[in-house]
């Protein structure tokens, strides 16, 4: 344990064990402030366990623990009445410190300048921006979390998010109603169309092409706060952004995406995008697998897939069959090794496509490799090393494909609107949060059990604008969500095996088998996903015209007419 001292009396420090305490009690601390709930992770010591150590020391304890970022005024009057109490130092710890020094942090408003707080908090290697505003107005004479908040920064709806689900949010609603105040809070300047980069890492597409403006596909009307959102107040209506701006709201739609977590993967970091190591999920080493793919002769060329959740679970597979096809058509494919390394179990998670995929396997000798997770690259020494039953393996390679393991965004996992697993939680069907009912969640960033795809957004969104104006109206929802993903798995290059599930495993064909049996690998799906599917995605979806993807009215709703 390393505690970095606060303020004159005041030490924080992440998680610490029994132990911990006898080293602080010799040191001087006399009351320690647990805000870390139980059991968030495996092997973390318990309150009880704690305390009873603390009593042996002589030392106070006080458990006031913090969840999903909900930093509530009586967890904040009793962090601040715990310090006053004290007769000596006092250490306060959490997972990593930041909740302990959020906590003192809103104790001391009106008690210190907001600056001095922020800049004692930044000194002991905390940022505390994100809670300027809340400080600041708390320290007013007539505080109150928004007090600063301009008319100008109050909106109907206010949507966190400009990608594909925030984007095609705000265009369904105004396609219904065109004078709501909408504000998208969106910090990139561009906008991609990640679907497109399975076929760049094919040398189908061109990179250029899956990628536009922000600007360009904001909704006219709509206002783009080019910023990042810090941290949500959902009791006060209100998002502050990273530059400290308040934004008050009478809805907020979330939809975050998901993060790519390469850190975990130890060395990959310092190695993606060269030494023969890409990743379709990059849209700056999609082009790398391309240029691999064309490269490579003979060898050993292995592809992975991380634990669940990621989004497009069937991309690992579709960047393994494309560069297989492409090795078989110049004739090389007979002096590569291609291996799959997934941490799952089966090929596919709907088993009515897994024939039609292991069709495949075998045609392209592909060696199957499951509960087989990637856990360290070497790049420079071009070996893989992959953690399974028996334990670690280590495999040389030539080119390797990674995909990287997925999580919930921080912002979002640290904020009260989170689950346990750190993402929006949402009702599955009618995509409202299950706690406020005046927010909505969708996309990567969502609860929902569905599988994460661009298509599943593209049936969320309509079903999303249609629920938050029949709650801005004072009804209950009236649209509701089937799960529906789409998957298309291409198989080589001009077929397509068109996966289409919804909750359950459930098939949701969106044609008739006669025309596209999603069962098999076909031409027509390849000619959606190269030609349509992308024209559709820019002109269609994001321009509010919901084209078989109409909401679903919920049994409770069926005598409604939805817009």
């Amino acid at each position: 344990m390393t505690p970095r001292k606060l303020v004159d009396h005041l030490l924080v420090a992440s998680q610490i064990v029994a132990d911990d305490i006898d080293q602080a009690a010799a040191s001087g601390v006399r009351s320690i402030i647990n805000n870390r709930p139980d059991g968030e992770e495996p092997g973390q010591p318990t309150s009880t366990e704690l305390a009873a150590r603390a009593a042996a020391n002589g030392i106070a304890y006080h458990h006031l623990p913090i969840s999903n970022g909900k930093f509530d005024d009586a967890s904040i009057r009793a962090f601040g009445e715990a310090l006053r109490a004290s007769d000596g130092d006092t250490l306060a710890f959490c997972r990593t410190g930041t909740r302990s020094t959020t906590l003192w942090a809103l104790s001391q408003a009106g008690v210190r300048p907001t600056a001095q707080i922020l800049e004692a908090a930044s000194a002991a290697g905390y940022n505390l921006s994100a809670h300027r505003a809340r400080i600041a107005a708390a320290s007013a004479p007539q505080g109150g979390v928004g007090a600063d908040v301009t008319p100008a920064d109050r909106y109907d709806v206010v949507i966190v998010g400009g990608g594909a689900g925030g984007i095609a949010t705000a265009a369904s609603l105004l396609k219904r109603d065109t004078t709501i105040r909408i504000a998208i809070v969106e910090p990139r300047g561009e906008h991609h169309y990640q679907p497109g980069w399975t076929m760049v890492g094919a040398g189908v597409f061109d990179l250029d092409s899956t990628c536009h403006s922000m600007a360009s596909v904001i909704p006219k009307g709509v206002t783009w706060v080019k910023d990042a959102v810090a941290s949500f107040q959902p009791e006060q209506d209100s998002v502050t952004t990273a530059q400290g701006k308040v934004l008050r709201y009478r809805a907020l739609v979330v939809s975050p995406g998901i993060s790519l977590d390469w850190q975990k993967i130890d060395g990959l970091p310092a190695t993606l995008g060269r030494n023969g190591v890409t990743s379709n999920f990059g849209h700056e080493t999609a082009p790398y697998t391309w240029q691999l793919v064309r490269q490579l002769r003979e060898g050993v060329a292995l592809f992975t897939q991380p634990p669940m959740p990621i989004k497009c679970a069937g991309a690992p597979q579709k960047a393994m069959y494309l560069s297989c096809d492409a090795w078989a058509d110049r004739g090389v494919l007979d002096d590569i090794y291609v291996g799959f390394h997934s941490a799952g179990a089966v090929l596919f998670g709907v088993k009515e496509y897994v024939p039609a995929l292991m069709h495949y396997v075998e045609r392209y000798g592909i060696d199957l490799n499951f509960e087989s997770t990637l856990v360290a690259v070497d790049g420079p020494g071009k070996t893989a090393t992959f953690r399974e039953k028996a334990g670690e393996v280590t495999r040389c390679f030539d080119m390797l494909h990674v995909t990287p393991p997925q999580k919930a965004p921080a912002f979002i996992a640290d904020s009260p609107l989170a689950d346990r697993a750190g993402f929006v939680e949402v009702d599955q069907v009618t995509m409202q949060h299950v706690r406020y009912a005046n927010i909505f969640g969708l996309g990567d960033g969502g609860s929902t059990p569905n599988a994460k795809t661009a298509a599943a957004v593209r049936k969320q969104a309509p079903i999303v604008a249609v629920n938050l104006l029949a709650m801005l109206a004072g009804k209950p929802p009236v649209a509701g969500y089937d799960g529906y993903g789409s998957c298309p798995l291409t198989v080589e290059r001009g077929k397509i095996v068109l996966a289409e599930f919804g909750y359950g495993g459930k098939l949701l064909p969106s044609f008739p088998t006669w025309l596209i049996d999603g069962t098999q690998p076909q031409r027509l799906p390849w000619l959606l996903k190269s030609e349509a599917l992308p024209w559709i995605y820019w002109n269609g979806m994001l321009k509010g015209h919901e084209w078989m993807v109409s909401p679903q009215m919920l049994p409770a709703a069926s005598a409604q007419q939805v817009a």
